[in-house]
């Protein structure tokens, strides 16, 4: 029942929620930020984060360093903490902490296929994966020619099995084909993500329904933005957006016919919250536009953390963390090209 979550939450929640928040406050700040910036090299970089959570994960690192270790580095300190409260978590919450993962498990399984229909060698792409979205038979990904041989011969027996009914068909994979899976699956999970938080109810159903559905029209805009100009039918299309969101149903029907990035934005200024994101985009300019949804989804995130007794902080703290590993990949890749002068224009600052 809506408000009455603080009489009991803390028996179970209490303890990791104070693990997440103490969590939360070790994100790199604006004037870390700031300062990364100023670096002239990864050693310079890795100094500077010396001093702050990753210190640990980094010291042992010998120079030169690669952009490629320092990521590596940083994510492996997401995984550890992830796993950490994956161990202490009882239900509902070790299942609502598993739903956060399905997202790599997704992307893992499309960059092992894509890949091997590339011929790339398989020990090449497991190095790739995401480590949150591995799991037991990935390797076996490689072996599949259709649909339906990837989810009789591995995924059968992993957590995306639910999600793959709807995707399975007989043709041969291609670069076309998989996108769509991708997308399929996405939308599958994101509904029953977004199932699953409406039956926890209370202020975790609330705020998780405000990030999801922000997450389906994103999801939604760039869909429509990728296949425009593509032989994907405007049925098809409308087939790959989620059914919930702000955009849902109307906005959808309008999505599907755009034929232009123009068009697209004429729907989107239809709603107060994405009119202010599409007015700082001047027209003809949708590169800017993934940077528009990130800084939206970060101020989203961290206004989870303004409400207590609630699961959404766990999904809000792993979310930004990825976005400040983001960051960090960013500053250093230019600092490695010598591209200083770019490396405030996808810096997101969190805090």
């Amino acid at each position: 029942m809506y408000g009455f979550e603080a009489l009991t939450f803390n028996i179970h929640g209490g303890y990791l929620e104070a693990i997440v928040r103490g969590h939360r406050s070790t994100l790199l700040t604006a004037s870390d930020y700031n300062n990364l910036c100023q670096c002239e090299t990864l050693d310079d970089i890795k100094m500077h984060l010396s001093a702050t959570e990753y210190g640990p994960y980094l010291q042992n690192e010998p120079s030169p360093l690669h952009t490629t270790t320092i990521v590596e580095k940083c994510t492996l300190k997401l995984v550890d903490e992830y796993k950490h409260m994956l161990c202490q978590a009882t239900e509902p919450l070790s299942t609502f902490l598993e739903y956060i993962t399905y997202g790599h498990m997704i992307d893992n399984v499309v960059l092992i296929v894509t890949g091997t229909l590339h011929e790339r060698d398989v020990q090449e792409l497991l190095e790739k994966c995401h480590p949150l979205g591995m799991f037991d038979s990935i390797a076996s990904l490689a072996v599949a020619q259709n649909m339906s041989e990837l989810y009789r011969l591995v995924l059968v027996d992993t957590p995306l099995a639910p999600y793959f009914s709807q995707c399975i068909t007989s043709e041969d994979l291609d670069d076309m084909n998989i996108e769509i899976m991708r997308n399929t699956l996405y939308k599958a999970y994101l509904e029953d993500f977004y199932r699953f938080c409406q039956k926890l109810g209370g202020a975790t159903a609330e705020i998780m329904s405000d990030l999801l559905s922000f997450e389906a029209d994103r999801r939604a805009v760039n869909i429509t933005i990728n296949s425009i100009g593509t032989e994907l039918t405007r049925d098809d299309r409308r087939k790959l957006y989620s059914n919930f969101g702000l955009l849902y149903p109307y906005g959808h029907e309008e999505l599907a016919v755009c034929e232009d990035i123009d068009q697209v934005r004429a729907v989107m200024e239809k709603y107060p919250p994405y009119q202010s994101l599409f007015s700082k985009i001047s027209y003809g300019e949708s590169q800017l536009l993934d940077k528009a949804f990130y800084e939206e989804e970060v101020k989203r995130l961290c206004l989870a953390f303004e409400q207590q007794f609630h699961y959404a902080v766990f999904f809000a703290y792993m979310r930004l963390r990825e976005q400040e590993i983001r960051n960090l990949m960013w500053i250093s890749e230019c600092v490695a090209q010598n591209q200083k002068s770019r490396v405030h224009d996808s810096v997101i600052f969190i805090f």
